[in-house]
């Protein structure tokens, strides 16, 4: 299995980019998520999934693992296949997408190419529960209120030192509502230990 390449990007195009990867050029086909990424560089590195079926062999590729993520998770919904991920993919960044299934907004899904209302349901459906409380992908951690960086380290933080995920998330949420001031990392950590 093809997990990672690194080399020199020989062709780049919205839908596939060839890397040469020690002589040899390996045809990746990618969202355009990943293409804005790469388009401007010469060498690059990809995370890549192997797609087998029947004599076939496609090589999906990714700029961060976040969206390879977000592409292995799209591909075990029922009905939901390689082409029709990378196009998901293609029209909502991983962020975008995490927001549209916490925030069941079917409309969004049904208006890229090939998903209809049964499709868009069960992609929420299957997704929402993976997602959980604020479940991370990648780095990012999704919530209704949208990306909270200093949040995100801090949660990170807290579950370090021991605390359980749901606890750390309880006592960060305590925090921002009873102490809008704690903007820094180090007073909203010190706050949260106090509160759980």
């Amino acid at each position: 299995m093809i997990v990672r390449l690194t080399g020199k990007l020989i062709h780049k195009s919205p839908t596939y980019t060839v890397i040469d990867v020690g002589g040899l050029g390996y045809d990746v086909k990618i969202s355009l998520h990943t293409f804005s990424a790469i388009k401007a560089l010469e060498t690059c590195q990809l995370f890549t999934h192997q797609y087998i079926k029947g004599d076939v062999h496609t090589l999906y590729g990714f700029a961060s693992m976040e969206e390879k993520s977000w592409f292995l998770n799209l591909i075990n919904v029922n009905s939901v296949g390689p082409r029709t991920a990378i196009t998901i993919l293609s029209s909502l960044s991983p962020m975008e997408l995490g927001q549209t299934i916490i925030n069941n907004q079917v409309g969004v899904l049904k208006g890229i190419k090939g998903i209809g209302d049964k499709a868009a349901q069960r992609i929420i459906l299957e997704l929402k529960d993976k997602l959980g409380n604020g479940l991370s992908v990648g780095d990012n951690v999704l919530t209704t209120q949208g990306p909270d960086p200093i949040g995100q380290e801090a949660l990170a933080a807290l579950m370090k030192l021991g605390i359980g995920k749901p606890a750390a998330e309880k006592s960060i949420a305590k925090v921002r509502s009873s102490h809008p001031d704690a903007v820094s990392l180090e007073s909203l950590i010190k706050q949260a230990l106090q509160v759980t």
